[in-house]
């Protein structure tokens, strides 16, 4: 059986202020996961728009 994760309480989560959050930070921090996202949906957007103007064109 799994054990149940205890839920953080408040005093051992860290805030980081919402500026702080878009700094371009290497290695595995949050700031990188969020870039990675955006990044990942940059390019899944752009990679359907190209998809979606070539079949309207014909061109594909």
């Amino acid at each position: 059986m799994a054990t149940a994760q205890p839920t953080p309480n408040a005093a051992d989560v860290e805030v980081a202020p919402p500026e702080e959050l878009n700094q371009w930070k290497r290695g595995f921090t949050p700031q990188a996961e969020i870039w990675n996202g955006r990044m990942a949906m940059l390019g899944l957007s752009v990679g359907l728009s190209v998809l979606l103007v070539a079949r309207l064109t014909g061109k594909a």
